[in-house]
């Protein structure tokens, strides 16, 4: 059963009428990240998320020998996990997202960060449509390349067609499954990005969310973890 951790907030002046909203503890989701990965901590009005970069859950790209390998044949292997020296990845976000800016695409390279302690990309490789790389994807929807462990696809190994929490994003919005925990189905009233506001198994309060989008990627049978725009920059 999950705890429900409410965030306390402090105003920087009491004078002012746009006070500044400092939270005191960490957002009752950031209890789900793998503490083995990852080091979460606050920084003022920031979060603060160092990775090693090292998910938690079984995949080819561990490498035979590794108690986490997983042989996938079909696979188009990458290099390994292992064999790649710069999995560590530390990312800023907001402790509270902004959702009164213009939207801002994503970019190549991280995008967030899931749950597992790994990366998270876009639906885009090497500048181009994510679907000359799909054969590289493991079963979880990550491969490796450029540099780190990254997920493009639906995670499985931690969210499979649920509500599960897959991560944070650059913007400090928090990305679930496809489900939502307000419904138990597939939310019909997103945005552009895959958001909307409901309550969270880790809010009782109503807070801007993103989900999965529960649409087919191509031929990869699997689903894009996240396309953009950020809305919460």
């Amino acid at each position: 059963m999950l705890l429900l951790v409410p965030i306390y907030y402090s105003c920087t002046s009491s004078a002012s009428t746009t006070q500044e909203e400092i939270p005191t503890s960490l957002h009752a989701a950031y209890s789900e990240f793998n503490a083995d990965a990852t080091t979460i901590y606050l920084d003022g009005s920031n979060v603060v998320i160092e990775t090693t970069g090292l998910p938690n859950h079984e995949t080819v790209y561990w490498g035979e020998g590794n108690s986490l390998y997983r042989d996938e044949p079909t696979v188009d292997l990458t290099p390994s996990i292992m064999s790649s020296n710069n999995n560590a990845t530390t990312i800023t976000v907001d402790a509270t997202p902004n959702l009164t800016g213009a939207t801002v695409a994503t970019n190549f390279n991280t995008i967030g960060i899931a749950v597992s302690g790994a990366s998270i990309f876009n639906d885009q490789e090497g500048g181009g449509a994510l679907d000359a790389a799909a054969g590289s994807l493991d079963w979880t929807g990550a491969h490796i390349g450029p540099g780190v462990y990254h997920y493009h696809l639906e995670p499985k190994a931690f969210t499979n067609d649920d509500d599960s929490l897959v991560g944070v994003l650059l913007d400090g919005v928090f990305l679930y499954g496809r489900k939502c925990s307000s419904t138990t189905t597939y939310p019909t009233d997103l945005d552009t990005s895959g958001g909307h506001t409901t309550v969270t198994e880790h809010n009782t309060e109503a807070e801007y969310h993103y989900h999965i989008i529960n649409e087919l990627y191509s031929n990869t049978g699997s689903y894009i973890a996240f396309a953009g725009p950020y809305q919460g920059y």
